[in-house]
């Protein structure tokens, strides 16, 4: 399915929108898959499909982790491309969004990259290290191959550089709630719902918001506040990390938590709606 057609269908909903993030491979190929059937089964709207990379400078300590455990298992881009092909063979229609640091498509040729990422069936690509500055020929060859190019807005992100990237936004913005990297955090801070409203002052692009995000709790405050939702990423991996040797004994655990975020966004989407009547 088309990522702007999800995002339609969701909104007509009324349901904020659940992405979990995910590295490929960790801590094998086949617990992967059967990770996102288990997380789209519960309520996973996207999924954010990590490529393993040596230094993810973006990443705190879980995804740190689990980039290296899938490095050591032999992980590589093109794996990861017969990844998403295999999901979509085996029936998956979920949007899927890409997320690499910029040396991968840069080495491959960005033309190249976002060509087989599309034939593959991905929809979109995040670059977590790839400034907006700098964005313009992966902005250019998404455009005419059909990739969105997803663009992050921090809390230290400045007004011209928030009005340059709202200005040029597709598919949605990934809005970063917190400064400093990904991990699940116990307390959401005040100072994310004020950065979802100064983001949404300039755009009606979706705002999905990541970085801390680990309960139903936060992703009814962030959608309440008026993001259309989440991405939850190490709060997943805690849970499987507990049992690497047998991962799939914690895809219970898993489901139950992807029940609960995307029932965090539905209650949050109403409460946005009922304090703004």
């Amino acid at each position: 399915m088309d990522l702007e057609e999800k995002l339609l269908e969701l909104e007509k909903r009324r349901e904020g929108i659940h992405m979990p993030h995910v590295y490929y491979g960790d801590p094998n190929k086949d617990f992967t898959l059967k990770l996102i059937k288990t997380l789209v089964e519960n309520g996973a709207d996207l999924i954010e499909f990590g490529i393993p990379f040596s230094d993810p400078t973006a990443d705190g300590p879980t995804f740190q982790a689990a980039c290296e455990r899938a490095l050591k298992k032999g992980i590589t881009p093109a794996k990861c491309i017969q990844g998403i092909r295999n999901l979509r063979k085996n029936g998956l229609e979920t949007p899927l969004i890409v997320t690499t640091y910029y040396n991968i498509p840069y080495v491959t040729g960005i033309r190249a990259f976002l060509k087989e990422i599309k034939k593959a069936g991905a929809q979109a690509i995040i670059v977590p290290d790839l400034p907006v500055e700098e964005a313009d020929t992966l902005l250019d060859e998404g455009k005419k191959i059909g990739i969105h190019l997803i663009l992050q807005v921090a809390p230290t992100t400045n007004k011209e550089r928030l009005k340059k990237i709202t200005d040029i936004a597709s598919g949605f913005i990934y809005v970063i709630g917190v400064e400093g990297v990904t991990g699940a955090r116990e307390n959401l801070a005040n100072s994310t719902l004020k950065l979802i409203n100064r983001v949404r002052r300039y755009t009606d692009v979706p705002l999905l918001v990541g970085f801390g995000i680990s309960k139903k709790e936060h992703a009814a405050a962030v959608v309440s506040a008026g993001a259309n939702g989440v991405v939850v990423g190490s709060a997943y991996a805690k849970i499987y990390e507990k049992n690497l040797e047998k991962p799939e004994e914690t895809l219970p655990e898993i489901a139950q938590l992807a029940k609960q975020i995307k029932q965090g966004c539905i209650e949050g989407y109403r409460q946005y709606l009922m304090n703004n009547r």
